[in-house]
């Protein structure tokens, strides 16, 4: 049976958690690092309209996106060694990190993959086919001309998936692995002060989610810089007044003019 609430476990749990909180950052930030990399990947056959390429990258965006996450993490930790065994690869003692890392990497490398689509769709192609007028290659177009604009355009979906994955990473525990919420579990069970528990929990996950946003709006806000100075440097528009009958401009010298 739980024990009253208690203010002061609040204070004392949150220490007590932070020490587990580099095991949710390493594996957000190792998955994030490989979902780009599978994003990429993902992504091209599609940008490319590569035939075959092409249907197999849109199945594997569809079943990673349509189906939960922590029954992803399941079919991978139980059903990934049994595939491999097969031919001969024995993977049943790896570390539960590792399956955690990967079935996170593989989720987001479905939902990364529509980030860089859509972000290089939103770059207009009069850009590109300007480059290539004044000589510029397919790769120099893409690194100098789309790469930037897309980077920009993909900031706020990509910091909403990595909060997201900040959360997600709670379903770990359902594996075994020991992080802020296995560790607050525990003390839950330990204490039987589990409202304070995820109290702390909650106090955790806003401050890093919160500093994140901010950290991303920054960023945003660097990226489209140059967007800001062209919206600074228009002219204001010339005042105009009622004049013998018509609209008539006023000049910043000199009298009215039709």
């Amino acid at each position: 049976m739980s024990q009253p609430f208690d203010i002061t476990y609040v204070f004392d749990f949150i220490p007590k958690l932070l020490s587990y909180l580099n095991i949710t950052l390493f594996i957000v930030a190792c998955s994030m690092l490989l979902g780009v990399v599978v994003g990429f990947l993902i992504a091209l056959p599609r940008l490319y309209e590569v035939p075959v390429l092409r249907r197999i990258s849109q199945v594997y965006v569809s079943f990673f996106r349509g189906t939960p996450i922590l029954i992803q993490l399941f079919l991978i930790y139980y059903g990934l060694p049994e595939i491999l065994k097969a031919i001969n690869v024995d993977v049943s003692r790896a570390p539960v990190l590792t399956f955690v890392i990967l079935t996170f990497a593989l989720n987001g490398g479905a939902y990364i993959s529509e980030v860089i689509r859509a972000a290089v769709k939103a770059v207009d192609r009069g850009q590109i086919e300007g480059a290539y007028s004044i000589g510029m290659t397919g790769f120099q177009a893409f690194t100098r001309i789309v790469m930037p604009q897309a980077l920009a355009i993909s900031i706020p979906n990509f910091a909403n998936l990595l909060i997201a994955h900040l959360k997600d990473t709670s379903l770990a525990f359902s594996l075994g692995a020991m992080e802020l919420m296995g560790k607050a579990q525990t003390l839950g069970t330990a204490t039987q002060h589990f409202i304070e528990t995820y109290i702390s929990l909650s106090l955790i996950y806003f401050v890093i989610c919160y500093g994140l946003e901010k950290i991303f709006i920054a960023i945003e806000q660097r990226l489209l810089r140059h967007e800001q100075q062209v919206v600074t440097n228009e002219p204001k528009p010339q005042s105009r007044k009622w004049f013998k009958g018509v609209w008539a401009t006023h000049p910043e010298k000199g009298g009215y003019q039709q």
